[in-house]
This record gives structure tokens, C-alpha cells and sequence, in this order.
């Protein structure tokens, strides 16, 4: 890091500018200042900057996007990234996509101060680091025949370097606005109890503390008050602690006590106990006065659960009931599941997906492509068909749509059962009606993201293929924008794999997520799905249309072939096979239905 730190601003709206750059003039910093995200790219790869604050509403490209091939670059990824943002639902996507920290507009200096003084202390100290660990190597080479006379200098640069790493530590473990432990080191130490729990008969209680009203004493008297309230509950309730009790900041207004060494009863009391303590707690702030209480799910850690994610699965759905049902209040997942009659599909998803797998209550939907050219072009006798996962509720009897179960199966680590089950359930069917098979040219299925990380998965699908003597060309598999592909050598390498052993390979939801641009040009997809969403009113919507339309160019130039989902009507088919898309998919032309061969032989005979 140089003597002046350098700050690169990112905002598209000049007035945003001048405001950040006048609260930082005092920091004796030098600032950038970039007013779009290509511009940002550019002057963060010439100029490489300590810091960035950027803003995630820009026209051109999003600051999601943006921070994502900053990640992506060698030269800029360990650069932190505080993104600027008005709306809350930001955040969590912030963090995911690389951010270190957040400010909320509108803009508070004080806030703003604080939070680049931490990131700027933080560089600083990690280029301390990195420059102690060159001049300790260095030394011990040169030194290594005066080892005694430099043995107490050595001695004491390396406590300094111990220093320096517990420091850096703390600082990835600890929340920096309260000084409690992060959810960072809450999955760790959740975890470890977790499997300590499998082997040992330990008894522990987690509680998930949610505090009402936040956002209103956030708003009213600004981020500084916010934070000061979070800072002093924590002190707060740590007043109410044990030594062996982990407390912990999950983010926002959410705070966690994991109590170990009781039974699950002292663990609801402590909860009662914190609710009770809070009834007399009042934060006050220049002239107003607020009184505190909080919701909290009590969940006793139990061998049934075998991960933090189910953990914190079943604390959301709780947490959820207990603010909808009875604010300032503790609940249990049994009550939460008695109170939430007319929201049971949201308890309990982890018991009701492994049932689903056990009694076969998955079901293979399917939708046909259509082909716009007239009936005397090539694929006039070929036929394309996407298949669709469906779960069936006997209790509701009704059938589940994706966008209900496939969240919690992510979380949960289900999404790879799922997603090998439709494979074998597919490849099974046509392997059963080859002459259903001869006359598809492409069957499409869905993988997760998630999945693709498994390193037999590749091998798996190879083995299917094999095993049901299916071949491999007639197939493509979909991969969505939606998840982020962690590691990018083993993408690369499952896709290359199966594109070696004849399979297809297609990106769905093309042009909604930040990491398209990027995935193409280093993953080997053959085929573009563009979202639905800019296709579904494109007729009537100019700058959906001006989206699809510049989707197109850019896979033509790429070689890439095109389809278009939410195609629902005779216009916009027609406007997409002007643009130069043969393949469309929507009600339009097919609405879903259960896959079997004699649904297939209705449309194929």
C-alpha cells in the first residue's frame, strides 16, 4: 500500500461524487473517480487502487457485475469493495459477489469515514504483513552465518509478525461495528459443535435473536445511531452471558447465542431471560428515546441435524412465524410449525426433500421447443424438449414449483440427488423408447451449480450415458447464471469432459446475473438461453427488446447458438426470428407437462 492511500469513487451520478469526494478530502487520500463500470475496470487495472466505493445502480454495468470481474483479475482481486446502495436487499448480494462492507445512501460522512478508515487500516496492515514475511526471508538467508548476534532482532520482528496475524485474525473473525464474532466464525464454531455433537453426547441450544424495529431507529436518526444501538445490545445481552456462551453477529439486526453444556429448557430460559432483559432496555439518541424488544427462534442442536446451513434453514423459518405471528417473542421450530398453518411449505424443508427422494415424490415435467421457421426448413422433422423438476405434496396434494424447493435443496446440500435423479429418470425413459429418442434432436436438462462442483459428477453422467446405451449428442445441459461457479478450473474441466464425450452444454437465464460475460468466454457452452424476462414483453418494451437484440449480436459473433424462454406470444415469436432466433420456448407454443411416451408419442407420432 503507498503512503497516500488511492481511492477509486464509482458512481454514475456526478452530484454522488462530489458528495463522497468532499467527506473524504480530510483523509489525505487520493481519490479516482470513474462514472461508469467500464471506466471503473479500467482505471482499477492502470491505477490499482487500496479501496473502491461503488455504487450498484449504473446503466451500463452494475456494481455487482462490476465487482465480480474485479475479483476475477489477478491484479485487482484482493482490492476491498465497499459497495454504495439505497436499498437493503442489496447487501447480502454485495457480500456474495466479493464485497468487504456496505454504506447506505443516503449518505452519512460519518459512517462513510469509519467504514474507509477500517478497509484503508486493514490494507495497510496486510501490505505490513506481506512486507515483514520478504524482509524475514531475506534476512535469514543473509544472516544465516551471524545467527546468534541477529537471534534477538529476528525474535523480535517475528513477535511483531505474530502481532500482526492475530490482528488480521481478529479482524476476520470479529464483527467491527459490535467486536462480537462474525457469522464467519459462527458456522465455524457451529460446525465443530455439530460433529462434536455426532460423536459426544453434548447438549447445546442455538438462538437466533432478530431485533424489532431496527430499520425505524436506522432511518429515523441515521446509520451512526444504528450502529451505536447494535453496539450497545450486544454489550447488553453479553451481560447475560456465560464464558462458554458464543455470541455473535449474524449481519444487520440479527445476533446469535449458541449455549452450550445445557439442556434445551435452560436454553429457552436464557431466551425468556434475554426477552425480559430487553423489556427494560431503552436506547436513547440526542433527544428521542426508544424502547428495544426482539424476536428469537430456539432451536436445540440435536445428531439430526448434519450442517450450519440446515441449522440456519430451520432458524429462518422459525424467525419467519415469530415475526409474522407474535413480534417480542421466542419460539421453537414445533411451535413455529403448529402456528404456521397457512404457511406449512415454508417448515421443515430439509425432513420433507429427504422424504420426497425416499418416496419418489420428484416428478419429470417436460416442454417442447419451437422452431420458428416455416415447416420447410431443416428441423421441421426434429424436435427439442426441455425437462423440468416438479415435487409432489401429498398432504396438499398439489405439485411444487421449482422456485419453492430449490432454494432449500441448495442449502442443504440436496441439489446433486436431485439433480442425478432427473438424469437417471430421463436417460431411463428414452433408454426404454429409442424411437422416441430418434426423433429429438436435443433434450435439455437442468444442473445446479452447486452440483457441477462434485468432482465424480462428470464420471457419473458418463457412467449413465453407458449404462442406458443413450448417445450423448441428443443432450445438453443447462447451467444458470444464478449461482457463481467457485472454482472455475473444475467448471472448466466437467464441462470439457462431458463436451469430449458428445454432450451439449447451454447457459440459462443469460443476461440476468453479473458473471455471464465472464463465464463465456472461459467455459466451454455452446448455446445461450436468454432470460425470460427481457423476452416475455420485448414487443412492448424498448429496452427489453434493445437487450435481446444486443444478446443476439454478441452470440452470433461468438459462434453461439440462441434460444429465447418466456416466448407466450405470436409477436414476440415473430420479432425473435427476425433478430435471427430459430429456437423458442413458452406457452406459446407448449405449456409443461408430466414427461412420459405417451405424452411424447401425441406430439412425435
Amino acid at each position: 500500500m503507498s503512503s497516500v492511500p488511492r481511492i477509486l469513487l464509482v458512481d454514475d451520478t456526478p452530484e454522488n461524487l462530489d458528495v463522497l469526494s468532499g467527506i473524504l478530502e480530510d483523509l489525505d487520500c487520493e481519490l479516482l473517480v470513474a462514472t461508469s463500470g467500464e471506466r471503473a475496470l479500467e482505471l482499477a487495472g492502470r491505477r490499482l487502487p487500496d479501496l473502491v466505493l461503488l455504487d450498484v445502480m449504473m446503466p451500463d454495468m452494475n456494481g455487482f457485475e462490476v465487482c465480480t470481474r474485479l475479483k476475477a483479475d489477478l491484479a485487482t482481486t484482493e482490492i476491498p469493495i465497499i459497495f454504495v446502495t439505497a436499498r437493503a436487499d442489496d447487501i447480502s448480494q454485495g457480500f456474495r459477489v466479493g464485497g468487504a462492507d456496505y454504506i447506505t445512501k443516503p449518505i452519512n460522512g460519518d459512517e462513510v469515514r469509519a467504514r474507509v478508515r477500517h478497509q484503508l487500516e486493514r490494507q495497510s496492515m496486510l501490505a505490513e504483513l506481506k512486507s515483514f514475511n520478504r524482509e524475514l526471508e531475506s534476512k535469514v538467508r543473509e544472516r544465516t552465518a551471524e545467527l546468534t548476534i541477529a537471534n534477538r532482532q529476528l525474535r523480535e520482528e517475528i513477535n511483531e509478525r505474530r502481532y500482526m496475524q492475530d490482528r488480521l485474525n481478529y479482524l476476520a473473525t470479529h464483527d467491527f461495528v459490535t467486536r462480537l464474532h462474525n457469522r464467519n466464525a459462527l458456522e465455524a464454531h457451529v460446525s465443530e459443535l455439530l460433529a462434536r455433537i455426532q460423536l459426544e453426547n453434548i447438549s447445546a441450544t442455538f438462538l437466533l435473536i432478530d431485533i424489532d424495529r431496527f430499520r425505524l431507529i436506522n432511518e429515523s436518526c441515521g446509520c451512526i445511531a444504528g450502529d451505536e444501538l447494535l453496539r450497545q445490545f450486544a454489550d447488553s445481552v453479553a451481560g447475560l452471558l456465560t464464558r462458554e456462551d458464543f455470541f455473535a453477529r449474524l449481519g444487520g439486526d440479527r445476533f446469535v447465542v449458541v449455549t452450550q453444556g445445557a439442556e434445551y429448557d435452560k436454553g429457552m430460559d436464557l431466551a425468556q431471560t434475554i426477552l425480559k432483559h430487553l423489556e427494560q432496555f431503552n436506547f436513547q439518541w440526542e433527544d428521542r428515546q426508544f424502547k428495544l424488544a426482539a424476536s428469537i427462534a430456539a432451536l436445540p442442536l440435536s445428531r439430526a441435524m448434519v450442517s450450519y446451513d440446515q441449522v440456519m434453514l430451520a432458524a429462518d423459518e422459525v424467525i419467519f412465524v415469530a415475526k409474522r405471528d407474535a413480534r417480542g417473542a421466542v419460539f421453537s421450530l414445533e411451535e413455529a410449525t403448529k402456528r404456521s398453518n397457512l404457511h406449512k411449505d415454508n417448515i421443515n424443508w430439509a425432513s420433507r426433500l429427504v422424504d420426497a427422494l425416499q418416496n419418489q415424490l420428484f416428478r419429470a415435467y417436460f416442454q417442447l421447443l419451437e422452431y420458428f421457421p416455416d415447416s420447410t426448413q431443416k428441423y421441421s422433422s426434429s424436435y427439442r424438449l426441455e425437462v423440468l423438476l416438479r415435487l409432489w405434496d401429498p398432504q396438499t396434494r398439489r405439485m411444487v414449483s421449482p422456485g419453492e424447493f430449490i432454494g432449500p435443496a441448495e442449502r442443504l446440500h440436496l441439489i446433486p440427488e436431485l439433480d442425478k435423479w432427473m438424469i437417471n429418470h430421463v436417460l431411463g425413459l428414452f433408454s426404454q423408447h429409442p424411437q422416441l429418442l430418434e426423433k429429438m434432436d436435443l433434450i435439455s436438462i437442468n444442473l445446479s451449480a452447486i452440483s457441477i462442483r462434485e468432482t465424480q459428477l462428470a464420471q457419473f453422467i458418463i457412467n449413465s450415458f453407458q449404462q442406458h446405451q443413450i448417445p450423448a449428442h441428443k443432450f445438453c445441459f443447462e447451467i444458470t447464471e444464478t449461482q457463481a461457479i467457485v472454482n472455475i478450473d473444475s467448471a472448466r474441466q466437467f464441462m470439457q469432459t462431458l463436451r469430449d464425450f458428445g454432450c451439449h452444454f447451454a447457459l440459462d437465464d443469460f443476461g440476468s446475473g453479473f458473471a455471464s460475460y465472464a463465464y463465456l468466454h472461459q467455459l466451454a457452452f455452446d448455446k445461450i438461453k436468454i432470460d425470460g424476462i427481457f423476452v416475455r414483453d420485448m414487443d412492448v418494451d424498448p429496452s427489453h427488446y434493445a437487450m435481446v437484440k444486443s444478446i443476439i449480436e454478441m452470440a452470433v459473433s461468438l459462434d453461439k447458438e440462441v434460444i429465447a424462454e418466456f416466448v407466450e406470444t405470436a409477436e414476440v415469436a415473430k420479432q425473435l426470428y427476425t433478430l435471427g432466433v430459430h429456437w423458442g420456448q413458452g406457452y406459446h407454443h407448449h405449456k409443461p407437462e408430466e414427461l412420459s411416451s405417451q405424452a411424447l408419442e401425441r406430439y412425435l407420432a
